[in-house]
């Protein structure tokens, strides 16, 4: 996978990410980066015909793709913008997390967060994959030190 967004970028290189198209999605558009500056890779519905995401449910849509992940990084699945500006559809556990040793196929958690039934056509880009690097600390049971905020949350540096 040949990606112009980190050619020159002074960063370290990731390394290839391994795509395999499974049989029911051999016809659709490859996982793609849509413009040059695009952060996430468009994965899309390879169902067989077109389904309907009915309000309040969830569906699991299948990609047709399998991933091989390099080591040391994950790949985040991401709703798209326009999905959820137009039709409030979404991804459930967003960002979803695939790791780099899991081989099954790609599927997508879609939740239809709106009020009418939203129908999704084979092939229409249903989300987006991000890839990152992980990073593994050491962890430490212990005491913490004091912080200027300590433990409040929600909403506790203001309410906008």
């Amino acid at each position: 996978m040949s990606d112009p967004a980190h050619e020159g970028s002074g960063s370290e290189e990731m390394p290839a990410v391994g795509v395999e198209v499974l049989p029911h999605a051999a016809d659709l558009p490859p996982l793609a980066r849509m413009t040059a500056g695009a952060s996430g890779y468009d994965v899309r519905a390879a169902v067989e015909d077109a389904v309907v995401l009915e309000p309040g449910r969830l569906l699991a849509v299948p990609t047709g793709l399998r991933l091989e992940i390099p080591a040391g990084y994950e790949a985040q699945v991401r709703p798209r913008s326009g999905l959820a500006a137009q039709y409030q559809v979404g991804i459930l556990n967003a960002p979803g997390t695939i790791d780099s040793d899991y081989r099954g196929e790609v599927k997508v958690l879609l939740f239809n967060f709106g009020t009418e039934a939203v129908r999704l056509a084979r092939g229409e880009r249903i989300a987006q994959l991000v890839f990152a690097r992980v990073e593994r600390p050491a962890i430490e049971v212990r005491a913490l030190a004091p912080s200027e905020r300590g433990a409040g949350g929600f909403g506790h540096t203001g309410s906008r």
